[in-house]
């Protein structure tokens, strides 16, 4: 089946097999909270991005076979409501940004900096810091050695523009990371995960900055 990256609350998920990772994607959540399983295809290993809500949902996904880790993309507490009854069930090691990791009441066992690397298995991730959405939203890259890059977003870039932002102090420095850190340095082909709806890449988006910009949100 072709991967679509269309899901809804209460239907199936969505599976993007790459060669060295499959990426599950699911909805829960009464505000459609997407979170996406990774599974290093060599090892087993699993990551969670996101244990957004639906526990019982995501630990069906995840099945016997356990989580090594679960990382937090943000501290709103859409995306973290899940997060304690999947920790207690599977005993995963949490990651979140160092700088939202106060505001997430599930305690955060790796603060993540710009430019850390997250391991699920033999499949490396590299987390980019992104200030605006919150102080300490990440972004993770996977950078495929088979094909193009991979990015899950949270809620700092979704298809039509950047996460909202309160202040136009944060909005500059939300566009400005996202322009120095992921449009300045991956190609157009770059498949992006967002924390909510549907997928999009950096190709699809980069006509758009300047109109960002000009428009401040």
């Amino acid at each position: 089946m072709t991967y679509s990256g269309q899901v809804t609350v209460g239907g199936p998920a969505d599976v993007h097999e790459l060669k060295d990772l499959m990426i599950t994607k699911i909805a829960v959540g009464p505000m459609d909270n997407n979170a996406y399983l990774l599974r290093c295809r060599a090892t087993d290993e699993q990551l969670l991005i996101d244990a957004a809500n639906d526990a019982d949902t995501l630990l069906g996904m995840i099945g016997d076979d356990g989580i090594a880790s679960v990382v937090t993309t943000h501290q709103h507490g859409d995306h973290w409501q899940a997060l304690a009854r999947v920790v207690a069930a599977t005993g995963a090691r949490t990651y979140a940004g160092r700088d939202d990791a106060s505001g997430i009441p599930v305690p955060t066992d790796v603060l993540v900096d710009d430019g850390d690397t997250i391991r699920v298995g033999q499949v490396e991730l590299t987390a980019r810091h992104l200030v605006g959405h919150t102080p300490g939203s990440i972004a993770l890259v996977y950078d495929d050695p088979h094909g193009h890059p991979h990015v899950f977003t949270g809620d700092c870039l979704f298809p039509g523009g950047p996460g909202r932002t309160t202040r136009p102090e944060d909005f500059n420095s939300l566009m400005g990371g996202l322009e120095t850190k992921l449009f300045d340095v991956l190609p157009d082909e770059t498949w992006i995960y967002p924390g909510h709806g549907n997928d999009t890449t950096i190709g699809t988006e980069r006509p758009h900055l300047a109109e960002w910009r000009a428009r401040g949100w």
